[in-house]
């Protein structure tokens, strides 16, 4: 995956709090035994900490804003995306947000733009505070995308995914998804509770895996609004397979038996490692979002 140098990026999109402290120090999602039980249920790539009850109690702190802010005072072009990985998921964002709004408006809509939060071991949302156990997700209630980027080490070494520039994006991609769902009043189909191979919330996880296959299918001939050129160049055959062995590395089939040493469908949140792929293909392939109706 290669960016234009020459393009402007536009860190506004990207709020970096790394360093910060949640006001109040109420998280209560930690290490240990709340990691794997996060892990078990599935929640990587997913929605809000307060769905599975990580959240700070009876405060919803919010994300402050770090003396750090590094994104903003080094990454500035789409050189620096070809070079350090916090820039490139800048790019990725400002990528995958250009797609969904010249989608939208093609579509007669209006797209909403969603910040990403670039954290550091826990971080306080609307949705409650977190740690990075809980993996990257997304908040409906602030409409924010949270990621710890110590996130994608933990993706090659402990779930066996074989990493690479594309599997970070399609990460970015597939909470952008959710994003998408949220604005078209899809997303709460996942919030009736009921989890297994047949329930909303896998269906809702599945649809994100497609609408990131979209953007992906789209990524190369989306115009970037300050250069009026795609801000990404190239995406080869070896990206997309990156990004497919990512998918399937956060099957929930491929968690349960790595963890529990055996498959549980019916505690299913997020779909098999077969159905991850095929989503994501699915989308990829077509290019079309009508493609992506998981809840037939």
């Amino acid at each position: 995956m290669q960016f234009d140098d020459d393009a402007d990026l536009d860190t506004s999109e990207v709020q970096d709090v790394r360093g910060s402290r949640i006001p109040g120090g109420k998280a209560t999602v930690g290490g240990g035994a709340a990691a794997l039980i996060a892990l078990l249920s599935g929640l990587f790539f997913g929605v809000g900490p307060d769905q599975l009850g990580l959240s700070s109690g009876d405060e919803e702190p919010a994300a402050t804003a770090s003396s750090l802010a590094q994104v903003q005072q080094t990454c500035r072009t789409g050189r620096d995306a070809n070079t350090k990985e916090d820039c490139r998921i800048v790019a990725v964002v400002n990528s995958v947000q250009d797609f969904w709004a010249q989608e939208f408006e093609r579509r007669g809509g209006t797209y909403t733009r969603s910040p990403t939060v670039l954290f550091g071991n826990q971080v306080g949302t609307a949705c409650g505070a977190a740690t990075s156990a809980v993996g990257p997700f997304y908040c409906p209630a602030d409409r924010k995308v949270y990621l710890d980027l110590g996130f994608f080490e933990e993706l090659r070494t402990r779930f066996g995914a074989s990493g690479g520039p594309f599997a970070q994006a399609y990460v970015v991609a597939h909470e952008y998804g959710h994003h998408v769902q949220d604005l078209m009043g899809t997303l709460s189909r996942s919030q009736d509770g009921r989890t297994g191979a047949n329930s909303n919330a896998v269906r809702v996880e599945l649809q994100a895996d497609c609408y990131a296959g979209v953007w992906a299918h789209h990524a190369t001939t989306t115009n970037d609004e300050s250069t009026g050129r795609p801000l990404i160049t190239s995406l080869t055959d070896a990206d997309i397979r990156d990004g497919l062995d990512a998918a399937a590395a956060v099957g929930d089939d491929r968690i349960q038996e790595r963890y529990q040493g055996r498959v549980t469908p019916e505690s299913w949140t997020h779909g098999s490692a077969k159905q991850r792929q095929q989503w994501f293909y699915e989308g990829y392939r077509t290019g079309d979002m009508a493609r992506c109706n998981t809840f037939r």
